[in-house]
């Protein structure tokens, strides 16, 4: 099994941030990447991002091409496959294994007006769809 087939590691807080600005990015310099970061954290310095981008290459989360004096680093695995991985094992821990739950508690607290009422057309357009039947309860 290659790398990029192989369940995406579990980044931490700061890794999952890089991660979102290669994403954005593309493939990246560690310097590429220190200035992006920049705009959100200006404190962060250029050593931090170095060594997180090593120890993300060392654990799966990123690949580097060696070839160009200065390492070009991708992303590993795409964002929605390490997006899932993740809400996977959030669904498992916080919600006993149930995406309804998760569902339930994202939509009584964290979900705008406007946000619900898209969720709402887009469980009409999929239930149309699908051709099963749609309640509005």
């Amino acid at each position: 099994m290659t790398r990029r087939n192989a369940r995406p590691p579990k980044p931490t807080a700061a890794e999952l941030d890089l991660l979102r600005a290669i994403w954005r990015l593309g493939p990246s310099t560690v310097k590429d990447v220190h200035q992006a970061r920049l705009a959100e954290r200006p404190d962060i310095t250029y050593a931090t991002v170095l060594r997180l981008m090593q120890v993300m290459h060392g654990k799966g989360l990123l690949t580097r091409d060696e070839s160009q004096r200065s390492h070009v680093y991708a992303a590993a695995h795409a964002q929605d496959a390490l997006q899932t991985n993740l809400l996977s094992e959030l669904i498992q821990k916080a919600f006993s294994g149930s995406g309804k739950a998760l569902v339930m508690a994202a939509l009584n607290e964290h979900v705008s007006d406007k946000e619900r009422e898209e969720i709402r057309r887009f469980l009409k357009y999929n239930a149309d769809d699908h051709g099963t039947e749609h309640r509005d309860d």
